[in-house]
């Protein structure tokens, strides 16, 4: 196996790793610590696990309310994902496959949700006080957030000289 194949192994074991670690939690979440009834479990003063149906992508952006809606936005979130799959398989960069894949384990396990409920189950809740930084999130979404800010750096700066070392 050379290099090139290594790490794309390493990236869709990343990728394995994110999405079924995504929907342990979420199990976790709904089965036994049934936070959909709870609504909201205090963990410490900054952060809760607080329920959230998120039924649009990024934000709520493309909110999905009804079925044809969230069929329509399974496929478009499933094409993404196997954009990023392809662009995988295109890379030869390490650091750009192992971004890639945080970015296609976090779309899978948000893909499973949205086909199994409806909505994207969220319920990371990181607060000061009233201040929230970002919205309710889950960690499909950080994985696609770094995944995407690995991505957007390495592109603004990092040149192809010092990128080609990675190889």
């Amino acid at each position: 196996m050379d290099k090139i194949q290594k790490y794309r192994l390493q990236a869709i074991m990343l990728a394995s790793i994110i999405f079924i670690a995504d929907q342990m939690v979420k199990s976790a979440l709904i089965g036994p610590l049934q936070l959909k009834s709870r609504g909201v479990i205090h963990i410490i003063s900054f952060f809760d696990l607080r329920w959230a149906e998120n039924r649009g992508v990024s934000m709520g952006f493309l909110s999905a309310e009804t079925e044809v809606q969230r069929w329509l936005l399974v496929g478009l979130t499933a094409l993404i994902a196997i954009g990023v799959l392809v662009w995988i398989f295109k890379e030869t960069l390490r650091s750009d496959m192992l971004a890639l894949s945080l970015v296609l384990g976090g779309a899978l396990g948000n893909i499973v949700d949205r086909a199994k409920y409806g909505y994207v189950v969220d319920y990371a809740d990181l607060h000061f006080g009233e201040f929230r930084p970002f919205f309710i999130f889950n960690l499909a979404d950080a994985a696609i957030s770094i995944g995407v800010v690995i991505l957007l750096l390495r592109a603004f700066f990092v040149n192809d000289k010092e990128s080609s070392e990675d190889k």
